[in-house]
């Protein structure tokens, strides 16, 4: 069976908006979905989280949509809001070259006057968890006789929730002739006992998952925003400034652009994906595994079968469509042996997907924070005076000491002209970033101190980016504001501004760090 979205029975304006969107190739659930619910039948698909159920069922939902009337047509029931959200975001981008198709999430926590002026002016498809859909459908703001495909979305995961008459509920409201799809990773009596009453003569369509076995390497994640990931991805090679890495990408668009911006950032990184010829393929990888480049960024398909020694770090700039990609993906470092990391970048609406990749594969992912601009600035200094020692050591300066002494026959000494070519070549570095966070930190720290006592130390293999990132992310407050810490066996000081002392106590005690529980309190004078 061909997993092209080509020779699947779709308008093109639905093919455009695949080709926008840059995947590759239908995934096994996608390729035998699409078309036994495009032919109209009823679907059980037995799958996990990112193995693209999404547009196994949003694309021939779209298919199905009459722009020309308002009413709701398509219903997708979702456990959590994170989900609802994402999901209604995924088939907005489906839709994006269909016109006239109004797609709406609704979910608790959000306002209810914006979700009735939404539904008042009129949407094909709702996209909610069962609490919210049961309210509109109370204050009959929310009308289902007009729906022709409703799809249940993790419906394991809504039953553990207790919305099992809810959904019922739900799907007792919708036509008899409504056509259904029901997702779930798991059959438990439950959600069989809803196919048998809901769902008419259904497919069953099962995904056999593999055994997964996740490699010993560390594993980090961190939590940005879409935008913030251009950023992150330069401080995370700044600061563990791997030899070679493979950045992950989940489209090809998304490697160009990728590539185009480290390039113009001065990183050696070229691109791998499905649009290379087999030649340029070859070139890529030759400069790859040659040294010549440092950073491939690359999508999953193109990086099948990739066999390179000395990978140094993977980074998953995308999160990856299920645990299979994730295992696969991060199992190109760490080889023979040798020591890899392996880094997750996560926005807000996918720590859903994180957490079922952390179930399935039963990995220790660790969240950690982001390096601030001012630990980068440090990085690199120190790794530039490496550098000036490595030169040093090698003591071929004969001509260089020549031209040094001519400069220096005035009041000049050669310690005022060294600290002067690091300035200017820090400065080139970094700007005047550097200088201003320096003096930021060194502000904040002027006023009176307080000294706080940790519970952890280095037995529960706490270090410095712990404490910073504990709490900066539980405090909101910015990295420069922690003074001197001191990290012993068994427990830790840290000194932080006076002002904020109680507030991260508050913030931080009794809170988990590396899965140990943390006491915090002010230290006792010695």
């Amino acid at each position: 069976m061909s997993n092209r979205f080509d020779d699947l029975p779709l308008s093109k304006e639905i093919l455009k908006a695949i080709e926008i969107m840059g995947f590759e190739e239908a995934t096994p659930i996608q390729t035998l979905a699409i078309p036994a619910l495009i032919e109209g039948h009823d679907i059980i698909g037995q799958a996990q989280t990112g193995t693209g159920k999404t547009a196994a069922f949003g694309i021939p939902l779209l298919e199905k949509i009459n722009t020309k009337s308002k009413d709701v047509q398509g219903l997708v029931l979702c456990p959590t809001r994170e989900l609802a959200i994402q999901v209604a975001a995924e088939l907005t981008s489906l839709a994006s070259r269909k016109k006239g198709v109004f797609i709406l999430p609704v979910y608790g926590g959000q306002p209810m006057d914006r979700q009735l002026r939404a539904l008042s002016r009129g949407v094909q498809v709702v996209v909610g968890t069962p609490g919210r859909i049961m309210d509109h459908m109370d204050r009959r703001t929310l009308d289902l006789s007009s729906v022709r495909f409703a799809v249940l979305d993790e419906a394991d995961e809504m039953l553990d929730m207790g919305f099992f008459e809810d959904m019922e509920t739900i799907l007792a409201d919708t036509p008899e002739d409504c056509q259904k799809a029901m997702f779930s990773a798991t059959m438990p009596a439950g959600i069989q006992s809803l196919a048998e009453r809901f769902l008419r003569d259904p497919k069953t369509l099962k995904i056999t998952q593999k055994r997964l076995t996740v490699p010993t390497i560390e594993q980090i994640w961190f939590e940005v925003r879409q935008h913030q990931k251009l950023d992150a991805l330069c401080r995370v090679l700044d600061t563990w400034n791997p030899n070679r890495a493979i950045v992950f990408c989940s489209t090809k668009h998304g490697t160009d652009d990728l590539v185009s911006n480290l390039q113009a950032r001065g990183y050696q990184a070229d691109a791998l994906h499905g649009n290379l010829s087999q030649t340029q393929r070859d070139r890529v990888m030759t400069r790859f595994r040659s040294g010549s480049l440092d950073i491939l960024a690359a999508t999953d398909v193109a990086a099948r079968g990739l066999d390179v020694d000395d990978v140094d770090a993977v980074i998953n700039y995308d999160i990856p469509n299920g645990a299979e990609n994730y295992v696969h993906r991060i199992g190109r470092t760490g080889r023979a042996g040798k020591a890899g990391k392996a880094f997750t970048f996560v926005t807000p609406r996918e720590t859903y997907a994180l957490r079922d990749i952390m179930r399935r594969t039963k990995a220790q992912i660790t969240q950690a924070q982001l390096p601030s601009k001012f630990e980068v600035a440090n990085i690199k200094t120190q790794q530039l005076l490496e550098e000036v020692r490595a030169v040093m050591t090698e003591n071929n300066l004969a001509k260089h000491t020549l031209l040094v002494e001519k400069f220096l026959d005035g009041d000049e000494t050669s310690m005022q002209m060294a600290a002067a070519l690091l300035k200017m070549l820090m400065k080139r570095e970094f700007g005047d970033l550097d200088l201003a966070e320096d003096k930021a930190m060194k502000q904040s720290l002027s006023g009176e101190t307080a000294r706080l006592f940790f519970n952890l130390g280095h037995k529960a293999k706490i270090g410095p980016r712990d404490i910073v990132g504990a709490i900066t992310g539980e405090t909101g407050l910015p990295g420069r504001v922690v003074g001197a810490i001191e990290i012993r066996d068994r427990f830790s000081f840290v000194d932080v501004p006076a002002e904020h002392a109680d507030a991260i106590i508050q913030a931080l005690d009794g809170s988990k760090l590396r899965g140990c529980r943390l006491g915090v309190d002010k230290a006792t004078p010695k």
